[in-house]
């Protein structure tokens, strides 16, 4: 062991990159929400409902003028920063010399779906069906019902012993272990599943459940007064129970995306449109530039508090500017990069690296 220095290079992202970085990767939908955000916290900003030809909001002068770059940001090496998760290269594979796209995955059914399948291969009555189908629509992603049974029969007004029934009906369906209320309920319906109602391990799931992360197999061999090898046993068959009998089989809902970004053809050239209606228009509150500009009588509180809050507007709104020029450039090279592709159809797109549209925009 000793002890010593070392001088090494590190690279450090300041505050203000940190925040285009992440501004420049959010969806539209994201922005959005965070431009709402921003706006509720910093008073410095407001959002400008209409644009006339007399106001200059500060992110449309910033549009006018030709942002400059910020020189940090060229820096950054986007595909490590990025990471593996936001690579999104098109995969190839060779068939008799030509290329092909990875066939799309078709999306799989969700839970709900699966389970309804399920519903209807049984004889029922409306009723019956009506109090299945709540049941199944109040299961959660991970299999366990998210209602008591006291709250169906209220919403449906239907039986209490009936809704049971169709409790226990859907406690049979795949996966084993859905439609439980806890997870105990859920191991010894998968324990059932498997006609191990009898088994050890029924009998530790049901009887000391909460004492499984406290005690040893061997305290459990001798609470149980059983063998060592047989508490053994039972403890590998409920390891190899679910504790979320539905996780990961089933896909969620498909969620909204709104592209970012619209390229149309007009005339002989594709033109690129920012897909941002809805994004609000920003610009600093001219109240407080006034307020800054005669702030002599003002506390130091009061100005300290103003000039951290307009410096956080600055950054946030060049942050914003940035994102907005640093897509189209983006686009512009993907456009001219993949023109037969916009031209004649997905057989005409070819592989495209990130290095390739680095070089076009300056970037590193």
């Amino acid at each position: 062991m000793r002890l010593g220095l070392e001088a090494r290079l590190k690279q450090v992202l300041a505050p203000q990159l940190i925040q285009s970085l992440r501004m420049l990767q959010m969806p539209i939908l994201k922005l959005e929400q965070t431009l709402r955000q921003e706006l509720s916290t910093n008073p410095l900003l407001e959002e400008v409902e209409t644009l006339q030809e007399t106001e200059e909001p500060e992110l449309e002068q910033m549009k006018e003028e030709e942002p400059k770059e910020d020189p940090e940001l060229s820096k950054i090496d986007w595909e490590d920063y990025l990471g593996e998760d936001t690579d999104y290269k098109a995969k190839y594979h060779k068939d008799r010399g030509e290329e092909h796209f990875e066939a799309i995955p078709v999306v799989e059914k969700s839970l709900y779906d699966h389970l309804l399948e399920q519903l209807k291969f049984n004889k029922l009555t409306q009723q019956e069906i009506e109090i299945g189908e709540y049941i199944i629509g109040n299961i959660d992603e991970s299999g366990y019902l998210s209602c008591s049974i006291e709250e169906i029969t209220s919403a449906l007004k239907s039986d209490s012993e009936k809704t049971k029934r169709m409790l226990k009906l859907i406690q049979t369906f795949d996966p084993p272990g859905v439609g439980a209320r806890n997870l105990k309920e859920s191991l010894l319906i998968q324990l059932e599943q498997k006609d191990l109602k009898e088994s050890l391990a029924y009998h530790i799931i049901s009887q000391h459940l909460s004492e499984l992360d406290k005690k040893s197999p061997f305290q459990l061999s001798k609470l149980l007064k059983v063998s060592f090898d047989e508490v053994q046993k039972a403890m590998e068959v409920i390891r190899n129970l679910s504790p979320r009998p539905a996780s990961g089989r089933f896909t969620k809902g498909a969620s909204t995306i709104m592209p970012d970004l619209m390229v149309e053809k007009i005339g002989n050239e594709y033109v690129i449109f920012h897909n941002d209606k809805n994004v609000p228009r920003l610009r600093i509150n001219p109240t407080y530039k006034q307020m800054i500009k005669k702030s002599s009588g003002s506390s130091p509180e009061t100005k300290k508090y103003i000039r951290q809050k307009l410096e956080q507007a600055r950054w946030f709104l060049n942050a914003l500017n940035q994102r907005r020029s640093t897509m189209i450039k983006v686009m512009e090279a993907i456009v001219e990069e993949q023109k037969e592709f916009f031209e004649h159809g997905i057989e005409h797109m070819k592989p495209l690296i990130m290095e390739t549209i680095a070089e076009r925009v300056g970037m590193n």
